[in-house]
């Protein structure tokens, strides 16, 4: 027999104790409410939610109130025991329980068996698979939080009844709580849209709608910035730039399949001329419509196409999240690489170079790759084609990854259904992963489109497409940015990257002859000198995440001088404009990451 690691084994137990704390908060709710309808209770990242019918909207004072509960039920070592119910006893259990009993209903159809969880003698019992802790003498009673109350539909569906959702944090200890907290409450300060606040990048309007940012003038310098910087680097590595329409007839979308399998994730409408079109949800289909204007010969390949492309997605309004999620305009830093398969290996260390190059560049760090193949082992596995094609398109991905030197980690059953790839996976502060950029293999697309090119022999034959976004969207990467830096840019990409304080009235036109020096050596720069202290110009300043304050008072005046102060190095003494003005150039040219 084989024995479990001790992290497997913690992790179990956690899981256990999460689940159980579950129980413990619909307990106590129920004893408040004692008319109040269960919905479900299960674990998930960091702790447990539960789901109720209630006869009013709680607040943050309840929250307190079903806390103290549950540590009161903790401490009194509670049994928690598995039984199995018959349909006729469980619908006596569950009376006046709709949405628990759907559930039994579904389970009995299904001829599975009804398990129930009791705790204590009388105390709670719940219609639940488990698994729980034995006794809640395994729960440390400081070791967990309520944190919120939100809203949530029965079982997802938006036309069901609406449900108060309460979410709790918990962990084997009080220490590891604490420390959770503390995590949360720098992540807190990390979160891209307080951020955005203070360094005024982008905002939403009620009156646009959600999930359509508006861009202000420091968010949207950022966004050029990336956007040029991405543009001058693939030009460099044999790119050419495209731009293709936001609406399109749904006959594209047919022959690429999308419509198929994308239909509901996608905006569209009958125009005036009775013509079903689509608002582009992604760039591909378009682009390929171009290969095939540029493209007969093998000697045209590979043909690299690159376009910042602007799309839009229905998202459903709850998963919207700042920059993170939105439903356009998703501007892409999109790129299609057609080659034949010979060349499919040798373009792909070409793309994982780019992608080492540009993480370096803009500071991104904790990422890491991840290696998404089909698994061929499956009866039923997400994968469309030949098996041999696909086997052999996993095998070059691997083995430009393994030569590469890069450490990444394999995802058998994660690929695309028309091929392998490539994810870039960001952790943010609190230690979780996102996905924020691709590379996929397509080697099933090019032949339903009938894209194709004639070989060194004379017959036709489809392409491979690299399907690659470097930044993936550059609204989600500045997010991602904003978060791992607190909103310490580097200086290329600072909206403002120098901002002047002149100590009084006297010094104005001294701090206006440094801000006509720098702006001429195209350093972003600005001067603040509303009637506020300097102290308070000077947190200002901080606050937007600046990278240099001056200051010019009498001193600076006579001498000619200026006196600097960076964001995290703090001050670094004084100096005269022209070495200023070079310093900050060099540091632009050269995007470097102080």
């Amino acid at each position: 027999m084989v024995k479990k690691s001790i992290l497997e084994s913690s992790e179990e137990q956690l899981h256990k104790v999460r689940h159980s704390l579950a129980h413990l908060l619909a307990a106590s709710v129920h004893k408040k409410f004692p008319d109040a309808e269960l919905g479900i209770g299960p674990i998930i990242e960091d702790g447990f939610y539960y789901d109720f019918k209630l006869p009013r909207t709680l607040t943050p004072e309840d929250l307190k109130e079903f806390e103290t509960s549950m540590r009161e039920l903790a401490k009194q070592e509670l049994s928690f025991k598995k039984k199995i119910i018959e349909q006729s006893e469980a619908s006596l259990i569950l009376k006046n329980q709709s949405f628990k009993l759907e559930l039994a209903k579904e389970l009995s159809e299904k001829k599975s068996p009804l398990s129930f969880y009791e705790t204590g003698k009388n105390t709670f019992i719940d219609l639940c698979a488990g698994p729980h802790v034995k006794n809640t003498k395994e729960i440390d009673p400081e070791g967990f939080k309520l944190m919120k109350i939100a809203g949530a539909y029965w079982r997802g569906d938006s036309k069901r009844e609406q449900l108060q959702r309460i979410y709790g944090v918990a962990f084997n200890s009080k220490k590891e709580l604490d420390e959770y907290l503390a995590r949360l409450e720098e992540a807190q300060k990390r979160d891209h849209r307080v951020l955005s606040e203070k360094m005024g990048i982008f905002m939403f309007s009620d009156t646009v709608g959600a999930g359509y940012p508006l861009w202000l003038p420091n968010g949207e310098i950022i966004k050029h910035e990336l956007i040029e910087y991405m543009r001058t680097k693939e030009e460099s590595c044999g790119y050419k730039y495209v731009s293709t329409p936001i609406l399109t007839h749904g006959a594209l979308y047919e022959r690429s399949g999308h419509k198929q399998f994308y239909g509901e994730n996608m905006y569209h409408f009958i125009d005036p001329e009775g013509v079903e079109t689509f608002i582009k949800p992604m760039n591909c289909p378009h682009t390929h419509m171009i290969y095939e204007k540029l493209v007969t010969s093998y000697r045209d390949l590979p043909l690299r196409l690159a376009e910042a492309g602007g799309i839009y997605r229905f998202e459903l309004s709850g998963t919207l999240t700042g920059l993170i999620r939105v439903r356009g305009a998703i501007t892409q830093n999109d790129s299609h690489i057609y080659v034949a398969p010979t060349d499919l290996k040798n373009e792909l260390k070409k793309v994982i170079e780019l992608f080492r190059d540009v993480y370096s560049e803009v500071g991104l760090k904790d990422y890491s790759f991840r290696l998404s193949l089909p698994d061929f082992n499956k009866k039923g596995g997400k994968f469309g084609g030949d098996k041999k094609l696909w086997q052999w398109a996993a095998d070059e991905l691997s083995s430009v990854l393994k030569e590469s030197g890069l450490p990444y980690t394999e995802a058998i059953g994660e690929a695309a259904f028309y091929g392998p790839k490539l994810d870039v996976q960001a952790k943010n502060v609190m230690g979780k992963e996102d996905t924020i950029a691709t590379a996929q293999v397509d080697i099933l697309v090019p032949k339903r489109m009938g894209l194709n090119y004639v070989d060194d022999n004379g017959q036709k034959q489809n392409p491979i497409v690299i399907h690659r976004a470097i930044l993936g969207s550059y609204e989600r990467f500045i997010a991602f940015l904003l978060e791992q830096t607190a909103g310490r840019l580097p200086l290329w990409l600072s909206p403002i990257q120098t901002v002047i304080l002149p100590i009084g009235e006297a010094h104005q036109s001294y701090a206006n002859e440094i801000l006509i020096q720098l702006k001429s050596n195209k350093i972003r720069a600005a001067v603040f000198s509303e009637n506020a202290t300097l102290g308070k110009r000077i947190r200002e300043a901080e606050m937007q995440k600046i990278p240099y304050i001056l200051i010019v008072g009498d001193k600076e005046l006579a001498l000619k001088q200026i006196s600097i102060r960076h964001s995290a190095k703090g001050d670094l003494g004084v100096t005269n404009i022209q070495d200023l003005s070079d310093k900050l150039s060099k540091e632009i040219k050269n995007k470097s990451r102080e």
